[in-house]
């Protein structure tokens, strides 16, 4: 199991198919890239002036992604993202 350091978070992109308007199936790979990941492991947070500022998103969470952002790695045959906090843009509900 991966964990964390710091203000960083393990995500895994959430993969999905999409149908068109006249029926075709769109896979993941023909469409642009999801911005939606499922949380695997968060860090502890960081130390900001002296105090630990702890991740406010846990395991298991639907979020939102910057497009660009993170480190993508393979991990146990999967394929994850290393990402901070700062490039989580939103939860979802």
């Amino acid at each position: 199991m991966l964990k964390p350091l710091l203000d960083r978070a393990v995500v895994k992109m959430v993969k999905r198919e999409e149908t068109t308007k006249s029926g075709l199936i769109l896979s993941s790979e023909a469409q642009e890239k999801p911005q939606i990941a499922e949380v695997i492991a968060v860090g502890p947070g960081k130390v900001v002036d002296g105090k630990l500022e702890e991740m406010y998103i846990k395991k298991g969470d639907k979020v939102v992604i910057n497009k660009y952002a993170g480190t993508e790695i393979k991990y146990d045959g999967e394929e994850l993202i290393i990402i901070k906090q700062d490039d989580i843009l939103a939860i979802v509900e």
